[in-house]
Parts: structure tokens; C-alpha cells; sequence
């Protein structure tokens, strides 16, 4: 399943830096995942310092 981002989300941006397939962009007042787009590798969630991508 796609990765999505919780409300834990501190828009810091480190997980769009690491998102290979460039899935994750900045919304409103988080980081938002493509699900379309996503290849669920979880390189997001290993560089996220509070957790936010969570399997959807």
C-alpha cells in the first residue's frame, strides 16, 4: 500500500528529498504523498525525524 502522511507532519522536507519518484510535494500545512505516483520503498519514512509516513 501507498505511504501517506500523518498529521505528525512538521514540514520539514526531509522526505521529499528522498522520495525517488518525486511523490511528495508541500501542501497546505503538510507534506502530501502522490499515491498514484508512490512505489511504496519507505525510503520517506527512513529519513522522516518524527514519523510521519505511515503505510496507507
Amino acid at each position: 500500500m501507498a505511504y501517506k502522511i500523518s498529521d505528525a507532519c512538521i514540514s520539514c522536507g526531509a522526505c521529499a528529498g528522498e522520495c525517488p519518484v518525486n511523490a511528495i510535494s508541500e501542501g497546505d500545512s503538510l507534506y502530501v504523498i502522490d499515491e498514484g505516483a508512490c512505489i511504496e520503498c519507505g525510503a520517506c519514512a527512513d529519513v522522516c525525524p518524527v514519523g510521519a509516513p505511515e503505510q496507507a
